[in-house]
């Protein structure tokens, strides 16, 4: 079936988390009949459980939604749905460039945020038509006006253009519908001119291998076509095109302008690289399309099985999430304390949480996880430069000439009466304000520039704590800037507890070595000995907590004469203590590792 481009808009949804996204998809889905209403389940793009427990977008998904406009033409709208969070921009980026236009959805109770700028800010560089829409108009809190004001305020969009719903009632969807239609252009392209199509996304099938997900921007793509993937040159036989409408519909072929899918037998995720280019190996087109780059981790943590004897079910899950997840990296890792392991790069703290979550629930692993880290440049007196992301490879700081740690450009939206208490929360993480500026007469954006290893831990939860929940955060990468950097190592009992050690500046040092050594204490069962607790930089110790010992009372047989019995008596009890204590080892709990990685109570 040829599908003439000028009934095909090619659409996203974008917005902050929490504003209605994945229920409007719902609403479209539902409208154009494509799944049955038995079939139908709400959230149905979302196809974790972890996304339907937090209402978040993490894997994108794709749907090809013919509706019948009110003119009597039928259209084919492809939504092509992206992930909301910060972690995700450069997947979100792709899914742009594979569309005409986008749908940005603004919550009628909460304005605009600061992912929805950051999100509208992608969309025009991709010179995407925008269609704004005011959701959750039937919440008693709805303020459309004052919705509507910030969209033309924050966002300089037209507010009058606005479309009003509520996805969960159902209302305004077919003014939606029709909007699109409308008011979004259809896709370029001509489909005589050789094959370039772009790779936007990519899921595992265990019966098929990777099902690639493109936009065919020019030429056709069938079946038994032999392509070239252009980032890596590699060749492979299409066994199968179609599109998708919630599954997979097999097609003769795709054409310039559509969005489906490929099967060709690729093995794993990770050959296929998101903002790839594929051509025909035959018939190449002269260049790729602009923007691929490599997804880079940028926070780093080590991953090990609670009981020594889960390594191999640990390695065997991993491996299985790989296939699915081409931007975590791994590699293999051991610690004295904890044995063996694997050391794992994620986009962010979100990504972090979701795989160990995914490790917990779809494998049924028990893991103890590091603190989190990032990647700091390392300068050494010969002048060699190298980067590190693990403490256990920190070298002798005798050796060492500097140290360079990442920054990113903070980007907060909060009401103005909090700003002192976000200023203090920014200064305190060590982050210099740049500047601020009102987007309306009560709401401002404050920039900072924060180091990175700031934020990994709690600054998110802090920032909604401070802001009762209306503070929105985004950031991007800046450089790597000079830091004074130092390892903090845990000790206990005069040993070094390798899987504790972190990198950490030096002004946070004692602060961070106390609360880990309150947080042991408290955690570390008691022992017929005292044991001691330590944080230590080298040999310096600059923090200690004591566990104190089980005690008998040796000198309760003694009712009377001279104190040298009982004297006699503490001192045979303390030599056998002494001796008990140099064979004795101490056994670190899970919720130990656990505690040392919440900053605060």
């Amino acid at each position: 079936m040829n599908i003439n481009t000028e009934h095909i808009r090619n659409f996203s949804i974008i917005a902050h988390i929490d504003h209605g996204k994945s229920t409007l998809s719902d609403r479209f889905i539902q409208v154009t009949d494509i799944i049955s209403e038995r079939d139908f389940k709400d959230q149905i793009l979302d196809t974790m459980d972890i996304e339907r427990e937090r209402g978040i977008t993490i894997k994108s998904q794709t749907a090809c939604l013919p509706y019948k406009a009110k003119n009597g033409q039928t259209y084919f709208l492809n939504l092509i749905d992206t992930p909301g969070h910060v972690d995700f921009t450069y997947e979100v980026s792709r899914a742009l460039a594979s569309c005409e236009g986008a749908l940005l959805l603004v919550d009628a109770s909460q304005g605009v945020e600061a992912q929805t700028l950051a999100n509208l800010y992608l969309a025009l560089e991709h010179d995407l038509e925008i269609i704004p829409i005011i959701n959750k108009i039937d919440l008693p809190s709805a303020d459309i006006e004052w919705a509507k004001q910030q969209i033309e305020d924050d966002l300089g969009l037209d507010p009058d253009t606005a479309i009003l719903t509520s996805a969960k009632e159902g209302t305004g969807i077919e003014d939606v519908l029709e909007g699109i239609t409308s008011l979004l252009p259809p896709p370029s392209g001509r489909s005589d001119k050789p094959l370039k199509s772009l790779i936007f996304d990519s899921h595992y099938d265990p019966y098929r291998g990777t099902i690639v997900h493109i936009r065919v921007f020019q030429g056709r793509i069938r079946a038994g076509d032999s392509i070239r993937f252009m980032s890596n040159n590699a060749v492979y036989k299409v066994e199968e095109v179609g599109i998708f409408q919630v599954v997979r519909v097999p097609r003769k072929e795709l054409a310039a302008g559509e969005v489906g899918y490929i099967i060709a037998g690729i093995k794993t995720v990770s050959d296929t690289r998101c903002g790839d280019t594929i051509t025909l190996d035959d018939q190449p087109c002269d260049s790729p399309l602009p923007g691929f780059k490599e997804a880079k981790p940028v926070v780093f943590s080590s991953i090990y099985p609670v009981a020594s004897d889960g390594y191999e079910e640990l390695t065997v899950a991993l491996e299985k999430l790989k296939l699915n997840d081409a931007s975590l990296i791994y590699e293999k890792d051991s610690s004295a304390a904890l044995g063996f392991g694997f050391r794992c790069g994620f986009l962010g703290l979100l990504h972090l949480e979701v795989v160990q979550e995914r490790l917990e629930r779809e494998y049924e692993l028990s893991l103890i996880i590091t603190a989190p880290s990032v990647q700091y440049e390392i300068v050494m007196n010969d002048d060699e430069t190298f980067i590190i992301d693990n403490p256990a490879l920190y070298p002798e700081p005798a050796g060492i000439e500097l140290t360079r740690e990442p920054f990113i450009r903070a980007s907060i939206i909060v009401p103005d009466r909090y700003m002192g208490a976000v200023m203090k929360l920014c200064m305190d993480r060590r982050g210099i304000n740049s500047n601020y500026q009102y987007l309306t007469s009560n709401r401002l954006e404050m920039i900072f520039e924060i180091p990175l290893a700031e934020v990994i831990y709690d600054f998110y939860d802090k920032l909604k704590s401070i802001t009762q929940g209306y503070g929105s955060f985004d950031y991007d990468l800046l450089d790597y800037r000079e830091t004074d950097l130092v390892k903090l190592d845990i000790l206990i009992n005069g040993d070094r507890v390798d899987a504790l050690s972190q990198l950490i500046h030096r002004d946070r040092a004692v602060e961070r070595a106390r609360l880990a050594c309150e947080r042991l204490r408290d955690e570390i069962p008691r022992q017929m000995y005292k044991i001691a607790i330590q944080g230590a930089i080298g040999a310096k110790i600059i923090s200690r907590k004591t566990i104190s010992p089980f005690r008998k009372d040796v000198t309760a047989k003694c009712y009377g004469g001279d104190v040298t019995r009982k004297r006699k008596l503490l001192e045979k009890q303390k030599k056998g203590k002494k001796r008990m204590k140099m064979v004795g080892q101490v056994m670190i709990p899970q919720s130990a590792f656990l505690a040392v990685l919440k900053t605060e109570d």
